[in-house]
This record gives structure tokens, sequence and C-alpha cells, in this order.
């Protein structure tokens, strides 16, 4: 789905500038190659000036790249109207924080599509908090393309946090955490007010 709106905003408004980030090259292009198949399916209704492995330019000056996600490596982008982070959970924070400006003067998207990885990082707190974003959750007894059979053999081979984490959206307790979530959580209060050690 988020190949078909990449290649959808390509195509319908001319001079799109569409980013597909991931944590790693090869993920990023794996996003791109569905992409083209979709592009070739429909007949490159818009010819493509130049068309890569990772990234196609069109007729009608939009773009659409494919890129590894590092922050050192993905600034100087702007005006991005639609921006794709695959495996949202597994970014680091800093490039997160270094896309959010592209979108400064574009009025643009950003989709994040992952499952969990934890309850820490960017996707888990934009997930859990009270930002605005639309969310959509989709387990793997929704997918109608995952049998059942798969499913149950899965939760005998794995872990049962794993399996909650990788088919039912489950944010997990870290396996390195030595305290859990929910005691952080609890050991903090607002009543009581933090001291303050500086200079007065």
């Amino acid at each position: 789905m988020a190949g078909l709106l990449a290649l959808h905003k390509a195509l319908i408004v001319p001079g799109s500038l569409v980013l597909i980030l991931a944590p790693a090259e090869r993920q990023a292009k794996e996003l791109f190659s569905k992409v083209a198949v979709a592009y070739r399916a429909l007949g490159h209704i818009i010819p493509a000036d130049s068309y890569r492995k990772l990234g196609m330019e069109l007729a009608n000056g939009s773009r659409i790249e494919a890129l590894p996600g590092t922050e050192k490596t993905v600034r100087g982008f702007s005006g991005v109207a639609l921006l794709i982070v695959d495996e949202a959970s597994r970014v680091d924070d800093a490039l997160y924080h270094a896309l959010r400006p592209m979108l400064a003067v574009s009025d643009g998207r950003l989709l994040m599509l992952s499952t969990p990885f934890g309850k820490r990082g960017v996707f888990y707190e934009e997930w859990s908090g009270t930002n605005e974003w639309d969310r959509y959750e989709v387990v793997a007894t929704d997918c109608p393309r995952i049998h059942e059979e798969f499913l149950e053999e899965e939760r005998r081979a794995l872990p049962s946090w794993v399996f909650r984490q990788e088919y039912e959206c489950s944010f997990e307790e870290t396996a390195d955490q030595v305290f859990t979530t929910e005691m952080i959580d609890a050991a903090v209060s607002e009543e009581v007010k933090p001291l303050n050690l500086g200079a007065a």
C-alpha cells in the first residue's frame, strides 16, 4: 500500500518529491521495487526520464528516491511531498528528527510503517503518544494471506514475546531491559518536584 501511495503521489501531482527511507539501503530498495512493479503494471503512463535501482524521475518532474536511513546522508532534501519510513521502529531517533524539517514548506505527509521493536524510540513514542496521527494496526490474523496453520506453527516455534511483537503488533519490553516500562512509569510522579541542584 505504501508503494502505491508513493507512485500515486508522483503520478498525480507533478513535481512531487517522494522519499522512501529504511534502516538499510536493502530495505529501502525492497519497498522501491514494489513502486517499480506498480509503475510497470500501469504501462509507464508517464515516461521516466531517469530510472534506477534506487529511484526514478518522471517526465512530469516528480521524483521517487529510496535512501538508506542514516541521519548524516539524508540531509539536503526539502519540499518533500511524501516521506515514507519503513521499519520505523528500528530507525535511529536522530534520523527521524532530521527528516521532519523536510516537510516544513511542502505540507507533505509522513508515513511510518513497522512492526514494534520494544517500548523505545520515536515509533513507539508516536504510536503511544497523543500527537495527531492516523494510526492503523493490522495483526496477522487480519491478513487473509497468512494462514492460521502457519501462525500456530510460529506460536510454537517462537518465544511468546517475539510472537506477540511480530504477529500481534504488541510493544514488548526489550530483551536487555532491567526495569520494565511500567516500573519506570510508576517511579515517576508529578506530585514530587525534581530537586534543583544548580546555582540559584
